[in-house]
């Protein structure tokens, strides 16, 4: 529980952080990135870049962005 109240933590002070259009965070697990998270003011909506395979995947969703973000670092 932990891990996914820390997630949505990130992902909510990138909604409160208008000091750029786009604010972006990396998640790692071990040291090793495994993701971008991009956050758009204008459109209120979330990227998750997947380092390695390079899919991005686009959340209008705050839950359903940290539960993707959680499986990731699993």
């Amino acid at each position: 529980m932990s891990q996914l109240l820390g997630i949505i933590q990130r992902l909510q002070a990138m909604q409160e952080d208008e000091s750029a259009d786009t604010q972006s965070r990396r998640f790692e697990r071990d040291g090793e990135p495994l993701c971008e998270v991009r956050y758009f003011h204008a459109s209120n909506s979330y990227e998750i870049e997947i380092y390695g395979d390079n899919n991005k995947y686009q959340f209008d969703d705050i839950d359903m962005t940290t539960l993707e973000i959680y499986d990731i670092l699993q």
